[in-house]
This record gives C-alpha cells, sequence and structure tokens, in this order.
C-alpha cells in the first residue's frame, strides 16, 4: 500500500479561498449554520476522521450560542488533533472534545453516539469502494432519528457518487441538498437527514482502512 499523504501539510490547501477543499468548507459551514438555526436546545455533533475540525469549530466561533453544542472530532494523526484542540482553545469552546483515536474502530464512538449532526467529510474518497459501502451501511449507529449527516467525495479518480447517495436512502436516509463543483478533483457534498430509528452501537467492527 503506498503511503499516505502528510495531512498536516495538506492542511494548507485551505490557505488558497479558490481551491476544491476552500469551495468544500464553505459549503460544509453554511449547511452546519442552517442546521444549528433550525435545532433549538442541546445539539450533539459528531465528526470522523476530523482533521483539525476548522468546518464545525469555526462555525461555533462566529456563533452566541455555541455552548449548547456538544461536539467531539475523531481524528487519528497525532499532530492534527493537537491542531484541532488548539483551535477550539483558541475560540474559547470548552464544548469540543477531540479524541486521538482511529475513527474506523466502531468502539472509538462510545458515548459520542447516537448525535444530531454527523460530518463524514473529506472521508468516503480515500477508501475502497467496499469500504464506502460498508461505512455508509453502519451509519444508523452514528445517528439520533431526525439527525442530519454531511458527507463528501471528490470524483477526480472515480465518480460513484449516485451510488453513495443511493446507498445512503437504502441505509434509512432522505436526501436534503446535494452541490458539486468542477474544480480540480471535482469535489462533491451531500446533506442527508436520517429517518430511521435508533440501532445500538456495534461496537466491535472496523469500517474502513485509508489507502492515501
Amino acid at each position: 500500500m503506498a503511503a499516505l499523504r502528510d495531512y498536516v501539510q495538506w492542511l494548507d490547501r485551505y490557505d488558497d479561498p479558490d481551491s476544491p477543499l476552500s469551495w468544500r468548507l464553505r459549503k460544509v459551514q453554511q449547511w452546519l449554520h442552517d442546521e444549528l438555526d433550525a435545532r433549538p436546545g442541546p445539539v450533539d455533533v459528531v465528526s470522523v476522521c476530523a482533521g483539525d475540525g476548522r468546518d464545525i469549530i469555526d462555525v461555533l466561533r462566529a456563533r452566541d450560542d455555541a455552548d449548547r453544542v456538544n461536539v467531539v472530532l475523531l481524528e487519528a494523526h497525532p499532530d492534527v488533533a493537537d491542531l484541532a484542540r488548539q483551535r477550539a482553545r483558541v475560540a474559547g469552546l470548552d464544548r469540543v472534545e477531540v479524541r486521538t483515536c482511529d475513527a474506523a474502530l466502531t468502539s472509538s464512538y462510545a458515548g459520542a453516539v447516537p448525535a444530531d449532526i454527523v460530518l463524514l467529510v473529506g472521508l468516503l474518497g480515500n477508501m475502497s469502494h467496499e469500504d464506502v459501502s460498508t461505512t455508509i451501511a453502519a451509519t444508523p449507529q452514528l445517528c439520533r432519528p431526525g439527525a442530519r449527516l454531511i458527507w463528501s467525495r471528490g470524483r477526480d479518480l472515480d465518480d460513484i457518487n449516485d451510488r453513495v447517495r443511493r446507498e445512503f436512502t437504502a441505509a434509512g436516509f432522505t436526501e436534503q441538498q446535494y452541490a458539486a463543483s468542477d474544480q480540480r478533483t471535482r469535489p462533491a457534498i451531500g446533506l442527508m437527514q436520517y429517518d430511521g430509528t435508533t440501532v445500538p452501537l456495534d461496537q466491535n467492527r472496523r469500517l474502513f482502512t485509508f489507502f492515501r
């Protein structure tokens, strides 16, 4: 298997406002703002392979109701996880928990799910098609009934996003929005609503393996 990319250096791509990552970030943050506006009371958020957490952390930094939002960020890279902790600390957010853990292991989610908002951003394009299907099939375990889930997948290497959308539907989700760009990596994101019932967390599974 080829070596994984340098994910600390990878974050530098956000410095270019015209990059595909910046396009995706703006879309995700707008949807997060909208979801938080639509949800009164406490909100639980979990982010899978969260990176430095800038999507949800920067949204909460700009809100005066951030203290009602509990966030759990799952990130395997220790340096990137430390960047997320620093970002939350600078933003003054004490309800953001950063777990340095393997988000592919369902045991990593204990105590964090089911959640009201689930982020699968920058994840599905870094695993095999089989692992994509396995991960989608497991997402009901992460969601409360009525939860919203944001996913992304670039289409530069291959475009299986229609299949991804169908598999989310088969898992009990209804698509709320879908957006795509023809920038370099052809990023695309989807917003789903979970219409099923609560599914207990199976804590003894590996969902995926990253290949880049």
